[in-house]
């Protein structure tokens, strides 16, 4: 991990939720065909979301901006919890992988928050 942070792609969290985002295509590519423009969609698409939202942000490059979209990644992350509780319990995704990417989801929430607040003290 760079020292500096000259990219959004040095950022911690944003690689963080790169990787929820692969992990989440991967648990929806078991889903049933009929939810290819359901559930499988909406997944994949708040995923990518959160990654892309802190990306845009951090390309900014005016910290009232990039609070701003650290807090539509927020959001999305938000939404994407709901999307994997739902599909766990109308049973199209495992408890255990349901978990495993919630606790993911978790920890990103915790970043972006701790990041939200830290750019809130410099300003």
């Amino acid at each position: 991990m760079p020292s500096t942070i000259n990219s959004y792609r040095d950022l911690v969290v944003w690689r963080a939720s790169v990787e929820l985002a692969v992990d989440c295509y991967s648990a929806t590519k078991v889903f049933p065909t009929s939810e290819a423009y359901g559930m499988t969609s909406q997944i994949r698409r708040s995923a990518t979301s959160i990654a892309a939202n802190i990306a845009e942000g951090h390309g900014r490059e005016s910290t009232g901006s990039f609070v701003l979209f650290l807090r539509v990644a927020q959001g999305s992350l938000k939404e994407l919890e709901t999307h994997l509780i739902l599909s766990s319990r109308v049973g199209l995704m495992r408890d255990s992988e349901t978990r495993k990417l919630l606790e993911q989801a978790d920890e990103i929430g915790r970043m972006v928050r701790s990041m939200i607040r830290s750019l809130q003290q410099k300003s």
